[in-house]
């Protein structure tokens, strides 16, 4: 007989199937198909593994690859909002506010408020863990925009000057990976991926 934490746990387990659904600006990197929002968090748990050497003094790994394993469940609610769209930033927080509210609410008490404190300290960046995450967050979908010929940035018309700023997480907490986009920005300018401006 299930008890009423497992059917919570299976609950939540099978709610969050719904990112898969969730898809992103960004396509896959062979450029047939949008990326869906499971498939980023994967992608950003594998790069937390493989570049964990370039952290930040402080970071905590493991915790890093919690965080972007469940940053965004809030977007089975809220759906995903492009970096670039600012009228759709502009109620993004209140939305995933509710969302995370209502999502880890599922889960029996003190696991939800173990993924709740996880994602509350990825969207603060404060800690050096939250920033390597949020970092993480913001090169992967440039490795994909860069290996694609510029697809999403030529779509909306991004300039590196948009790049730049949005990509500052990556500056601020990982230098040697920021100078490695940043020469790869240029190459993108050069390439005609991105607007010089």
């Amino acid at each position: 007989m299930q008890t009423n934490r497992l059917n919570q746990q299976i609950k939540f387990i099978i709610e969050i199937d719904k990112l898969k659904n969730v898809l992103r600006q960004t396509l896959l990197i062979d450029s047939s198909r949008q990326e869906n929002s499971g498939e980023h968090s994967w992608h950003l748990a594998m790069m937390t593994m493989i570049l964990a050497e370039y952290a930040p003094e402080g970071t905590d790994i493991f915790r890093a690859m919690k965080m972007t394993l469940i940053h965004d469940l809030v977007e089975i609610d809220a759906g995903d909002t492009f970096c670039y769209d600012v009228e759709g930033n502009e109620s993004k927080a209140e939305r995933e506010l509710q969302a995370a509210t209502r999502i880890f609410g599922l889960l029996p008490e003190e696991q939800g408020k173990e993924l709740r404190c996880l994602w509350d300290e990825f969207e603060a960046r404060e800690t050096p863990t939250a920033k390597f995450a949020v970092a993480l967050d913001r090169i992967q979908p440039f490795l994909h925009n860069w290996q694609t010929g510029g697809a999403t940035w030529r779509i909306h018309n991004i300039s590196r000057s948009q790049v730049v700023n949005k990509n500052a997480p990556v500056k601020e907490s990982t230098p040697e990976l920021w100078d490695f986009m940043l020469a790869e920005i240029d190459n993108c300018v050069q390439k005609g991926y991105l607007k010089n401006s």
